[in-house]
C-alpha cells in the first residue's frame, strides 16, 4: 500500500471527474446516511462505472448488517469495504469472508491507548487511522476536519501498514506526512468548500501535495 491517495466522500460525476483527472488513486462512495457526503445506491452505481477501471472503489459503511453490505456491494462492486463504525475484529473477519473482497477499518486516535487497538485488528486488510469524533451526539464518525496529535504515531512499529485519514488539507498534508510516514493518505472535508461540496481546485492541489511529499519521503 505505498504513496496511495484517497479522496473520500464524493458524491458528484463533477467532482468524481476531478479526482480521477489528478490521479487519485483511491475514490471512496459513503454510505452512512446521516452524512452530508451520503448517495444512494442509484448514485453510488453510476459513480462506480464512471471511475471502474480507473482507480480503486471504496465504499464506507458503518457498523453495517448483512443485507446493508450485499446491496453496496451490488450496487458499487466496491475493491475495498471501509468499516467506519465500532465493528469487533471478529466482525472484519465476518463481513471480509463473506464479500470475498479486502476490508479496511477505521480507528478513532485521541490518546497513546487508542492505538493498542492495531493489533487486535490484523485481521484486516488495511488500517485508517483517524482523529476520534468530537463527543457531541450528533458527530459524524469522520469527515470532521478534525486531526489528531501526529507525535502519538512516533512509537509505532514501522512495519505496520496504515492510511492517515482526520483532518488533512492541502496545507497540511505535506507535514503530515514528513511525520508519520504513512503509506497512504485518506481526505474529504479537506478538500471541501462546505459540508459535502467537494472542491475541484482542492482536490487538485491536496493530490498534488501529497504527490510531492511522498515522493520526497524515499529520497
Amino acid at each position: 500500500m505505498d504513496n496511495l491517495i484517497k479522496i473520500c466522500g464524493l458524491s458528484t460525476p463533477e467532482t468524481l471527474d476531478v479526482a480521477l483527472g489528478a490521479g487519485a488513486d483511491m475514490v471512496g462512495f459513503t454510505r452512512i446516511p446521516r452524512s452530508p457526503r451520503h448517495v444512494s445506491l442509484d448514485l453510488a452505481h453510476k459513480l462506480s462505472l464512471q471511475a471502474r477501471g480507473r482507480t480503486q472503489r471504496v465504499v464506507l459503511l458503518l457498523n453495517p448488517g448483512d443485507e446493508d453490505i450485499a446491496q453496496a456491494v451490488e450496487a458499487i462492486n466496491p475493491d475495498l469495504i471501509q468499516l467506519h463504525g465500532s465493528e469487533s475484529p471478529e466482525r472484519v473477519a465476518e463481513i471480509r469472508s463473506m464479500v470475498k473482497r479486502p476490508v479496511m477499518k477505521a480507528l478513532g486516535i485521541a490518546e497513546p491507548s487508542d492505538l493498542e487497538a492495531l493489533t487486535s485488528y490484523a485481521g484486516a486488510d488495511r488500517i485508517l487511522l483517524d482523529a476520534k469524533p468530537p463527543r457531541t451526539a450528533n458527530a459524524l464518525p469522520g469527515g470532521n476536519g478534525i486531526a489528531f496529535d501526529w507525535r502519538l504515531l512516533n512509537g509505532l512499529d514501522r512495519k505496520l501498514s496504515f492510511m492517515l485519514s482526520g483532518g488533512l488539507n492541502p496545507d497540511n498534508v505535506a507535514e503530515a506526512i514528513r511525520l508519520t510516514k504513512p503509506q497512504a493518505v485518506d481526505v474529504s472535508s479537506g478538500v471541501e468548500s462546505g459540508p459535502g461540496l467537494k472542491d475541484p481546485a482542492r482536490i487538485e492541489a491536496f493530490i498534488r501535495a501529497a504527490r510531492t511529499a511522498f515522493a520526497a519521503a524515499h529520497h
